[in-house]
Protein backbone atom coordinates (compact mmCIF):
# COMPACT_ATOMS: atom_id res chain seq x y z
CA UNK A 1 0.00 0.00 0.00
CA UNK A 2 1.35 3.24 -0.74
CA UNK A 3 2.56 5.58 2.26
CA UNK A 4 1.29 8.77 0.10
CA UNK A 5 -2.36 8.05 0.27
CA UNK A 6 -5.00 9.86 2.35
CA UNK A 7 -5.38 7.34 5.25
CA UNK A 8 -2.41 6.22 6.70
CA UNK A 9 -2.31 2.46 8.01
CA UNK A 10 -0.11 0.44 10.57
CA UNK A 11 0.87 -3.51 11.10
CA UNK A 12 0.05 -5.36 13.62
CA UNK A 13 1.71 -8.16 13.24
CA UNK A 14 0.07 -11.11 14.78
CA UNK A 15 -0.82 -8.78 17.73
CA UNK A 16 -4.34 -7.27 18.10
CA UNK A 17 -5.51 -3.98 16.78
CA UNK A 18 -4.90 -1.00 19.34
CA UNK A 19 -8.76 -1.12 21.47
CA UNK A 20 -9.57 -4.56 19.67
CA UNK A 21 -10.00 -7.89 21.67
CA UNK A 22 -8.58 -11.35 20.48
CA UNK A 23 -6.45 -12.31 18.23
CA UNK A 24 -6.94 -10.80 14.41
CA UNK A 25 -8.82 -11.66 12.10
CA UNK A 26 -6.58 -13.97 10.20
CA UNK A 27 -5.33 -15.60 13.15
CA UNK A 28 -2.18 -15.33 15.29
CA UNK A 29 0.67 -13.89 12.58
CA UNK A 30 -1.29 -12.03 10.42
CA UNK A 31 -0.83 -9.22 9.08
CA UNK A 32 -3.31 -6.51 9.79
CA UNK A 33 -4.28 -2.90 8.15
CA UNK A 34 -6.03 -0.56 10.38
CA UNK A 35 -6.18 3.15 9.56
CA UNK A 36 -4.71 5.77 11.74
CA UNK A 37 -6.40 9.50 12.15
CA UNK A 38 -4.91 12.50 10.71
CA UNK A 39 -4.75 15.33 11.97
CA UNK A 40 -6.06 18.04 9.43
CA UNK A 41 -4.08 20.26 7.85
CA UNK A 42 -4.10 23.94 9.02
CA UNK A 43 -5.15 26.62 6.35
CA UNK A 44 -2.39 28.86 4.51
CA UNK A 45 -2.22 32.46 5.98
CA UNK A 46 -3.45 33.45 2.37
CA UNK A 47 -6.15 31.40 2.40
CA UNK A 48 -7.22 32.65 5.72
CA UNK A 49 -6.54 36.42 4.83
CA UNK A 50 -8.57 35.86 1.84
CA UNK A 51 -11.36 34.73 3.42
CA UNK A 52 -11.69 37.21 5.75
CA UNK A 53 -11.80 39.80 3.31
CA UNK A 54 -14.26 38.09 1.79
CA UNK A 55 -16.19 38.35 5.20
CA UNK A 56 -15.43 42.19 5.29
CA UNK A 57 -16.26 42.92 1.98
CA UNK A 58 -19.76 40.48 2.51
CA UNK A 59 -20.93 42.94 5.52
CA UNK A 60 -19.87 46.16 4.09
CA UNK A 61 -22.23 45.61 1.47
CA UNK A 62 -24.59 44.69 3.72
CA UNK A 63 -24.10 47.29 5.69
CA UNK A 64 -23.93 50.19 3.31
CA UNK A 65 -27.63 48.35 1.84
CA UNK A 66 -29.24 48.41 5.53
CA UNK A 67 -28.04 52.51 5.30
CA UNK A 68 -29.16 53.17 2.38
CA UNK A 69 -32.63 51.62 3.41
CA UNK A 70 -32.69 53.75 6.13
CA UNK A 71 -31.59 56.90 4.34
CA UNK A 72 -34.36 56.25 1.86
CA UNK A 73 -36.97 55.95 4.26
CA UNK A 74 -36.35 58.95 6.28
CA UNK A 75 -36.35 60.73 3.13
CA UNK A 76 -39.56 59.49 2.05
CA UNK A 77 -40.86 60.50 5.16
CA UNK A 78 -39.49 63.83 5.32
CA UNK A 79 -40.41 64.52 1.43
CA UNK A 80 -42.78 61.58 -0.55
CA UNK A 81 -43.43 63.75 -2.99
CA UNK A 82 -39.59 63.57 -4.64
CA UNK A 83 -39.83 59.86 -4.51
CA UNK A 84 -42.92 59.80 -6.24
CA UNK A 85 -44.24 56.69 -5.29
CA UNK A 86 -47.64 57.41 -4.57
CA UNK A 87 -50.08 56.25 -7.07
CA UNK A 88 -47.43 54.96 -8.79
CA UNK A 89 -45.58 58.34 -10.14
CA UNK A 90 -42.11 58.48 -11.20
CA UNK A 91 -39.33 60.38 -9.74
CA UNK A 92 -39.08 63.96 -10.03
CA UNK A 93 -36.37 66.35 -10.19
CA UNK A 94 -36.56 70.03 -9.35
CA UNK A 95 -35.77 72.61 -11.97
CA UNK A 96 -36.49 76.02 -10.56
CA UNK A 97 -39.07 77.86 -8.72
CA UNK A 98 -39.96 77.60 -5.03
CA UNK A 99 -39.05 74.49 -3.61
CA UNK A 100 -41.44 74.27 -0.72
CA UNK A 101 -44.06 74.97 -3.03
CA UNK A 102 -47.14 72.79 -3.40
CA UNK A 103 -48.20 73.21 -7.09
CA UNK A 104 -45.85 72.09 -10.18
CA UNK A 105 -45.45 72.70 -14.03
CA UNK A 106 -44.01 69.45 -15.24
CA UNK A 107 -41.84 69.92 -17.56
CA UNK A 108 -42.51 66.65 -20.14
CA UNK A 109 -39.77 65.01 -22.63
CA UNK A 110 -40.00 63.39 -26.06
CA UNK A 111 -36.76 62.67 -27.18
CA UNK A 112 -35.30 60.70 -29.83
CA UNK A 113 -37.34 58.46 -32.46
CA UNK A 114 -41.01 58.57 -31.15
CA UNK A 115 -42.20 54.67 -31.73
CA UNK A 116 -45.00 54.26 -29.41
CA UNK A 117 -43.66 52.18 -26.18
CA UNK A 118 -47.19 51.92 -24.24
CA UNK A 119 -45.06 50.74 -20.88
CA UNK A 120 -41.99 53.16 -21.93
CA UNK A 121 -40.70 56.60 -19.84
CA UNK A 122 -42.85 59.10 -22.00
CA UNK A 123 -45.88 57.21 -21.20
CA UNK A 124 -45.41 56.97 -17.28
CA UNK A 125 -44.90 60.81 -17.45
CA UNK A 126 -47.93 61.29 -19.00
CA UNK A 127 -49.44 59.13 -16.27
CA UNK A 128 -47.59 60.80 -13.68
CA UNK A 129 -48.91 63.95 -14.60
CA UNK A 130 -52.70 62.78 -14.85
CA UNK A 131 -52.17 61.51 -11.28
CA UNK A 132 -50.79 64.22 -9.53
CA UNK A 133 -52.97 66.71 -9.03
CA UNK A 134 -51.09 69.14 -7.66
CA UNK A 135 -49.38 69.76 -11.78
CA UNK A 136 -51.43 72.98 -12.91
CA UNK A 137 -49.38 73.23 -16.06
CA UNK A 138 -47.13 71.15 -18.57
CA UNK A 139 -44.39 71.88 -20.85
CA UNK A 140 -43.60 69.37 -23.37
CA UNK A 141 -40.27 69.44 -24.22
CA UNK A 142 -39.77 68.11 -28.03
CA UNK A 143 -36.43 67.11 -29.35
CA UNK A 144 -37.34 64.37 -32.04
CA UNK A 145 -36.71 63.94 -35.76
CA UNK A 146 -40.38 62.21 -35.62
CA UNK A 147 -41.06 58.07 -36.10
CA UNK A 148 -43.45 55.76 -36.67
CA UNK A 149 -47.24 56.72 -37.84
CA UNK A 150 -48.85 54.82 -35.30
CA UNK A 151 -46.63 55.40 -32.29
CA UNK A 152 -46.65 59.83 -32.92
CA UNK A 153 -50.46 59.46 -32.98
CA UNK A 154 -51.00 57.06 -29.96
CA UNK A 155 -48.45 59.56 -27.78
CA UNK A 156 -50.63 62.71 -29.41
CA UNK A 157 -54.07 61.19 -28.14
CA UNK A 158 -52.55 60.12 -24.89
CA UNK A 159 -51.20 63.50 -24.21
CA UNK A 160 -54.93 65.40 -25.65
CA UNK A 161 -56.49 62.72 -23.42
CA UNK A 162 -54.30 64.20 -20.17
CA UNK A 163 -54.61 67.37 -21.11
CA UNK A 164 -58.53 67.27 -21.05
CA UNK A 165 -59.05 65.34 -18.39
CA UNK A 166 -56.60 67.68 -15.92
CA UNK A 167 -57.71 70.98 -17.83
CA UNK A 168 -54.26 72.06 -17.80
CA UNK A 169 -52.89 74.19 -19.97
CA UNK A 170 -49.69 72.61 -22.85
CA UNK A 171 -46.56 74.78 -23.83
CA UNK A 172 -44.62 73.12 -26.53
CA UNK A 173 -40.36 74.01 -25.76
CA UNK A 174 -38.73 73.01 -29.46
CA UNK A 175 -34.84 71.90 -29.29
CA UNK A 176 -32.81 71.16 -31.94
CA UNK A 177 -35.43 69.15 -33.77
CA UNK A 178 -38.99 68.87 -33.85
CA UNK A 179 -39.94 67.46 -36.88
CA UNK A 180 -42.86 65.56 -38.73
CA UNK A 181 -43.49 63.36 -35.68
CA UNK A 182 -41.81 65.16 -32.99
CA UNK A 183 -43.95 68.27 -34.86
CA UNK A 184 -47.39 65.96 -34.62
CA UNK A 185 -47.12 65.54 -30.86
CA UNK A 186 -46.55 69.28 -30.37
CA UNK A 187 -50.03 70.16 -31.61
CA UNK A 188 -51.75 69.09 -28.16
CA UNK A 189 -50.20 72.66 -27.26
CA UNK A 190 -51.52 76.11 -26.41
CA UNK A 191 -48.67 78.00 -27.46
CA UNK A 192 -45.53 76.43 -29.33
CA UNK A 193 -41.79 77.75 -28.88
CA UNK A 194 -39.02 77.13 -31.07
CA UNK A 195 -35.02 77.89 -30.71
CA UNK A 196 -33.62 79.81 -32.58
CA UNK A 197 -31.85 77.08 -34.24
CA UNK A 198 -34.41 74.75 -34.69
CA UNK A 199 -35.74 72.76 -37.13
CA UNK A 200 -39.49 71.85 -37.54
CA UNK A 201 -42.18 71.18 -39.94
CA UNK A 202 -41.60 68.15 -42.59
CA UNK A 203 -44.99 67.51 -42.75
CA UNK A 204 -45.48 64.55 -44.83
CA UNK A 205 -45.34 59.81 -44.50
CA UNK A 206 -42.84 58.01 -45.85
CA UNK A 207 -42.75 54.45 -46.10
CA UNK A 208 -39.06 52.84 -46.40
CA UNK A 209 -38.87 50.22 -49.61
CA UNK A 210 -35.66 48.62 -50.28
CA UNK A 211 -35.27 46.68 -53.60
CA UNK A 212 -32.58 44.40 -53.16
CA UNK A 213 -33.98 41.66 -55.52
CA UNK A 214 -30.72 42.30 -58.14
CA UNK A 215 -28.50 41.55 -55.17
CA UNK A 216 -29.93 38.69 -54.39
CA UNK A 217 -29.57 37.33 -57.71
CA UNK A 218 -25.59 38.00 -58.14
CA UNK A 219 -25.34 35.98 -54.83
CA UNK A 220 -27.47 32.97 -55.39
CA UNK A 221 -30.42 34.12 -53.30
CA UNK A 222 -33.87 33.37 -54.48
CA UNK A 223 -37.44 34.14 -52.58
CA UNK A 224 -40.86 32.02 -52.96
CA UNK A 225 -42.88 32.65 -50.36
CA UNK A 226 -46.12 30.79 -50.18
CA UNK A 227 -49.13 33.07 -49.45
CA UNK A 228 -52.79 33.37 -49.25
CA UNK A 229 -53.09 36.13 -51.97
CA UNK A 230 -50.92 38.00 -54.17
CA UNK A 231 -50.51 41.24 -51.96
CA UNK A 232 -49.38 39.39 -48.70
CA UNK A 233 -45.87 39.81 -49.44
CA UNK A 234 -45.97 43.23 -50.56
CA UNK A 235 -43.06 45.19 -49.24
CA UNK A 236 -40.65 42.33 -49.85
CA UNK A 237 -37.09 43.69 -50.32
CA UNK A 238 -36.51 40.35 -52.76
CA UNK A 239 -38.45 41.75 -55.13
CA UNK A 240 -39.69 44.39 -57.25
CA UNK A 241 -42.70 46.58 -56.80
CA UNK A 242 -45.03 45.98 -59.03
CA UNK A 243 -47.87 48.92 -59.89
CA UNK A 244 -50.53 47.38 -58.28
CA UNK A 245 -49.04 46.96 -55.01
CA UNK A 246 -47.27 50.55 -55.36
CA UNK A 247 -51.11 51.96 -55.57
CA UNK A 248 -51.76 50.20 -52.47
CA UNK A 249 -48.36 51.94 -50.64
CA UNK A 250 -49.04 55.12 -52.12
CA UNK A 251 -53.28 54.86 -50.43
CA UNK A 252 -51.65 54.01 -47.28
CA UNK A 253 -49.55 56.91 -47.75
CA UNK A 254 -52.01 59.48 -48.89
CA UNK A 255 -54.01 58.57 -45.80
CA UNK A 256 -51.99 58.71 -42.94
CA UNK A 257 -51.10 62.44 -45.06
CA UNK A 258 -54.46 63.58 -44.79
CA UNK A 259 -54.72 62.90 -40.92
CA UNK A 260 -51.11 64.13 -40.42
CA UNK A 261 -52.56 67.63 -42.20
CA UNK A 262 -56.04 66.79 -40.45
CA UNK A 263 -54.03 67.20 -36.47
CA UNK A 264 -52.28 70.02 -37.96
CA UNK A 265 -55.83 72.27 -38.78
CA UNK A 266 -57.03 71.28 -35.25
CA UNK A 267 -53.75 72.66 -33.58
CA UNK A 268 -53.33 75.37 -36.04
CA UNK A 269 -56.62 76.57 -36.38
CA UNK A 270 -55.46 79.36 -38.90
CA UNK A 271 -55.00 76.56 -41.28
CA UNK A 272 -58.53 75.19 -40.52
CA UNK A 273 -59.57 78.52 -42.39
CA UNK A 274 -57.24 78.49 -45.21
CA UNK A 275 -56.06 75.01 -45.79
CA UNK A 276 -54.52 75.94 -49.25
CA UNK A 277 -52.03 77.08 -46.90
CA UNK A 278 -50.62 74.22 -45.20
CA UNK A 279 -51.11 72.60 -48.33
CA UNK A 280 -48.24 75.37 -49.63
CA UNK A 281 -46.10 73.98 -46.81
CA UNK A 282 -46.98 70.23 -46.17
CA UNK A 283 -44.56 68.99 -48.63
CA UNK A 284 -41.62 66.90 -46.38
CA UNK A 285 -39.69 69.86 -46.30
CA UNK A 286 -38.07 71.09 -43.01
CA UNK A 287 -37.79 74.82 -41.75
CA UNK A 288 -35.98 76.67 -39.46
CA UNK A 289 -37.23 78.70 -36.53
CA UNK A 290 -37.82 82.02 -38.11
CA UNK A 291 -39.30 80.14 -41.52
CA UNK A 292 -41.63 78.15 -39.20
CA UNK A 293 -42.68 81.11 -37.60
CA UNK A 294 -43.59 83.47 -40.89
CA UNK A 295 -45.11 80.36 -41.87
CA UNK A 296 -47.36 79.89 -38.65
CA UNK A 297 -46.33 76.44 -37.46
CA UNK A 298 -45.12 77.91 -34.55
CA UNK A 299 -46.33 80.82 -32.13
CA UNK A 300 -43.11 82.33 -30.55
CA UNK A 301 -39.00 81.78 -30.94
CA UNK A 302 -37.48 81.08 -27.48
CA UNK A 303 -36.07 78.76 -25.20
CA UNK A 304 -36.85 76.29 -22.71
CA UNK A 305 -37.04 79.01 -19.76
CA UNK A 306 -39.72 81.03 -21.78
CA UNK A 307 -41.78 78.44 -22.47
CA UNK A 308 -41.52 77.63 -18.57
CA UNK A 309 -42.53 81.65 -17.76
CA UNK A 310 -45.10 81.10 -20.17
CA UNK A 311 -46.72 78.13 -18.53
CA UNK A 312 -46.46 79.34 -15.30
CA UNK A 313 -48.00 82.55 -16.02
CA UNK A 314 -50.83 80.52 -18.12
CA UNK A 315 -51.60 78.35 -14.84
CA UNK A 316 -52.18 81.81 -13.12
CA UNK A 317 -49.20 81.00 -10.98
CA UNK A 318 -45.59 82.90 -10.74
CA UNK A 319 -41.92 81.13 -9.68
CA UNK A 320 -42.56 82.38 -6.17
CA UNK A 321 -46.11 79.79 -5.43
CA UNK A 322 -44.90 77.05 -7.75
CA UNK A 323 -41.85 74.63 -8.66
CA UNK A 324 -40.74 73.33 -11.63
CA UNK A 325 -39.94 69.73 -12.10
CA UNK A 326 -38.76 67.19 -15.30
CA UNK A 327 -39.48 63.61 -14.57
CA UNK A 328 -36.35 60.77 -13.48
CA UNK A 329 -36.34 57.07 -15.52
CA UNK A 330 -37.19 54.58 -12.43
CA UNK A 331 -36.17 51.92 -14.97
CA UNK A 332 -36.12 48.11 -13.59
CA UNK A 333 -33.41 45.99 -13.63
CA UNK A 334 -34.82 44.14 -16.69
CA UNK A 335 -35.19 47.41 -18.47
CA UNK A 336 -31.13 48.22 -18.27
CA UNK A 337 -30.43 44.85 -19.33
CA UNK A 338 -33.06 45.19 -22.75
CA UNK A 339 -31.46 48.78 -23.07
CA UNK A 340 -27.75 47.32 -23.01
CA UNK A 341 -28.50 44.73 -25.44
CA UNK A 342 -29.94 46.73 -27.88
CA UNK A 343 -27.57 49.24 -27.21
CA UNK A 344 -25.04 46.45 -28.00
CA UNK A 345 -26.96 45.28 -31.76
CA UNK A 346 -24.33 45.53 -34.46
CA UNK A 347 -25.21 47.79 -37.36
CA UNK A 348 -25.75 45.29 -39.85
CA UNK A 349 -28.71 43.58 -37.32
CA UNK A 350 -30.48 47.32 -37.15
CA UNK A 351 -30.38 47.67 -40.63
CA UNK A 352 -31.64 44.32 -41.40
CA UNK A 353 -34.98 44.79 -39.35
CA UNK A 354 -35.75 47.86 -40.96
CA UNK A 355 -35.39 46.66 -44.44
CA UNK A 356 -37.31 43.01 -43.74
CA UNK A 357 -40.14 45.54 -42.06
CA UNK A 358 -41.39 47.95 -44.22
CA UNK A 359 -43.44 50.95 -41.89
CA UNK A 360 -45.21 53.85 -42.12
CA UNK A 361 -43.41 57.31 -40.87
CA UNK A 362 -43.88 60.46 -39.59
CA UNK A 363 -40.03 60.99 -39.82
CA UNK A 364 -37.97 64.10 -41.36
CA UNK A 365 -35.78 63.39 -44.59
CA UNK A 366 -32.96 61.92 -44.51
CA UNK A 367 -33.60 60.33 -40.83
CA UNK A 368 -32.86 56.64 -40.20
CA UNK A 369 -35.59 55.02 -37.34
CA UNK A 370 -33.95 53.78 -34.73
CA UNK A 371 -34.94 50.22 -33.61
CA UNK A 372 -34.91 51.33 -29.88
CA UNK A 373 -37.89 51.80 -27.81
CA UNK A 374 -37.69 54.56 -25.07
CA UNK A 375 -37.59 53.27 -21.09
Amino acid sequence: MSTNQQDVYQIAGGYPAPGSTGPPPGGPGSVVYYPVAVAPRRQSFFMSLFLFFCGFIAVALFSLFAVSLFLSSVMLILQPESFALNEGRLPEKYVSGNKDAKDKVAVLTISGTILGNESGFIKKQIDSISKDKSVKAVVLRVVSPGGTVSGSDYYLEQLKKMKSERGVPVIVSMGSLATSGGYYVAMCGDTLFAEQTTITGSIGVIAPMYDLSELCQKIGVSSDPITSGPMKSMGSMTKPMGEEERKIWQALIDDNFARFKQIVREGRPQFAAKPEELDAIATGQVYTANQALDNGLIDKIGFLDDAIETAVSSAGLNLNNCKVVKYASRSTLLDVILESQLEEMSTQTRILNLLSTPQLYYLMPGALPDVREDF
